[in-house]
């Protein structure tokens, strides 16, 4: 039987404390939530290992490294209200439930959202609301939100999600051009967003944030 808690240590010790991320709530986070149980069976030897794990339809579950450095760069409290975009089975939001006051998970997908719910309801993540939409569309019903972050790569970033980012709020989001990605965080101050560079980092682009060809006549 595999051991899963030990590749669970493994994965804080050799890919998430050597990338500069030693918060306490992320670290103590990453090792009790079972990455394992929210992916695909078939991926399941995967889902510790140094790389995005395929969940299908063109959508991954982030690096451990990556997702662990995104959390380090938005400063999560335990106040704060947080937007998940393309959690995906859930992996993510159950994380950042156990960091932050409250989450708000989106997928577009339907039946992960039912497995998600109940995934996360089996590890008693209680705080995490799970909304049916588009990820371009975010939940603006349940915002604003004090920290909003993107599962996937992003080209082009909707305003709709910006508009959802309380005054004083951060949003993360990993910027692609062609196979380069850089990961930026975003500070809202009066009414507008400033983006600084966290680090490098890629993931496929989200569908619905493809930057849009320019009209030529």
């Amino acid at each position: 039987m595999t051991d899963f808690a030990t590749r669970r240590r493994m994965m804080v010790d050799t890919q998430v404390r050597p990338s500069d991320v030693t918060e306490f709530p992320i670290i103590d986070a990453m090792l009790n939530v079972p990455r394992e149980v929210f992916v695909p069976r078939e991926k399941i030897e995967a889902a510790y290992a140094d790389a995005p794990v395929d969940l299908g339809g063109g959508r991954v579950l982030l690096e451990p490294r990556t997702f662990a450095k995104m959390l380090d760069a938005l400063n999560l409290t335990n106040r704060d209200f947080v937007l998940d975009l393309g959690v995906g089975y859930g992996y993510s939001a159950a994380v950042i439930a156990r960091i932050a006051e409250a989450v708000v998970a989106v997928e577009s997908d339907e039946s992960r959202i039912d497995e998600a719910q109940t995934l996360l309801t089996d590890i008693h993540a209680d705080n995490v609301i799970l909304h049916a939409a588009p990820l371009t569309e975010g939940a603006a019903e349940h915002g604003p939100y004090d920290a909003i972050i993107v599962e996937g790569g992003v080209e082009e970033l909707p305003e709709a999600l910006l508009d959802q980012l309380k005054d004083g709020g951060r949003i993360a989001v990993i910027f692609m051009q062609n196979a380069l990605g850089t990961v930026r965080i975003g500070h809202k101050i009066d009414g507008a967003v400033t983006w600084r560079f966290a680090f490098n980092g890629t993931a496929p682009v989200l569908s619905g944030f493809e930057k849009q060809a320019a009209f030529a006549l």
